[in-house]
């Protein structure tokens, strides 16, 4: 297990699912990852839940609250982006053409986080560590281990991130599409690529993988238990196999079965 004290600014640190059923999304993740469950106060925002592997947290999970319905907000992963202060990053993302949604705020002692947009309409959140550092593991199955930006102009997406986080662009050609790795400093941080016509109106949205030890098992673990397999199982060269899945409530994320050696 890759255990993690803290995370460097500019890299993805904590994920968190906002779901319409609290007790159906634990059991579907439960059975899915092995995950357990560890739920905490919020204050007035009621209950969080704490998903750990190993008694180590790996991300959170909470109920959407009434207004959120209301506006028609899903289901969804958020994931997090460790900078030094939330305040600045949301200054700055504001500056460069984002937006923000919520924030900045404090979350008890554990840190002070903004919710953002980038300037094509993918939503992603910034935390300032305090108390909570963020994901306790990571790059194990069970765990995160990558973030990928699906948007329709990666260019102003890769610009606005340039700017945000300092992050580095390569452009990797694939076979239907150009694939871009982004780095902070000698760090991979996430990947981008652009949302291709056969898919549809789908939003700009960054997109949460959860390693495995097996995708095909994992993938028809996730149907068995209620989940929605949006792909199936599929190998990239030298990366290896995943599979992107949409649980019950219908938050949507992926897996991977990383090569061995990659």
């Amino acid at each position: 297990m890759s255990q993690v004290a803290t995370h460097a600014h500019g890299t993805f640190c904590w994920v968190e699912l906002g779901t319409t059923d609290v007790e159906a999304a634990k059991k579907f993740y439960a059975g899915l990852f092995d995950w357990e469950t560890a739920d905490t106060s919020a204050g007035e925002a009621g209950v969080y839940t704490l998903l750990q592997m190993r008694g180590r947290d790996v991300g959170g999970l909470y109920a959407l609250q009434k207004g959120q319905r209301d506006q028609g907000v899903p289901p969804h992963w958020l994931a997090y982006v460790a900078v030094a202060s939330a305040d600045e990053a949301t200054r700055k993302a504001t500056s460069l053409g984002g937006g923000s949604l919520m924030g900045p705020l404090d979350v008890v002692d554990f840190g002070r986080m903004s919710v953002l947009q980038d300037p094509t309409g993918a939503t992603f959140a910034v935390w300032q560590a305090r108390d909570h550092a963020g994901s306790g593991v990571r790059d194990e199955p069970g765990s995160i281990c990558w973030n990928e930006l699906l948007t329709r102009d990666t260019r102003a997406a890769g610009k606005f991130y340039s700017g945000l986080f300092g992050w580095t662009m390569q452009d990797m050609p694939m076979a239907d599409a150009s694939y871009t790795v982004c780095s902070k400093g000698a760090t991979k941080a996430a990947g981008m690529m652009p949302i291709l016509e056969e898919w549809g109106p789908m939003p700009a949205s960054w997109l949460t993988y959860f390693g495995v030890d097996d995708c095909d098992a994992r993938a028809d673990r996730a149907r068995r238990l209620g989940g929605r397999i949006g792909k199936p199982p599929t190998d990239v060269p030298d990366i290896g196999r995943f599979s992107v899945i949409e649980d019950p409530q219908g938050a949507v994320f992926a897996i991977l079965e990383p090569r061995t050696g990659a």
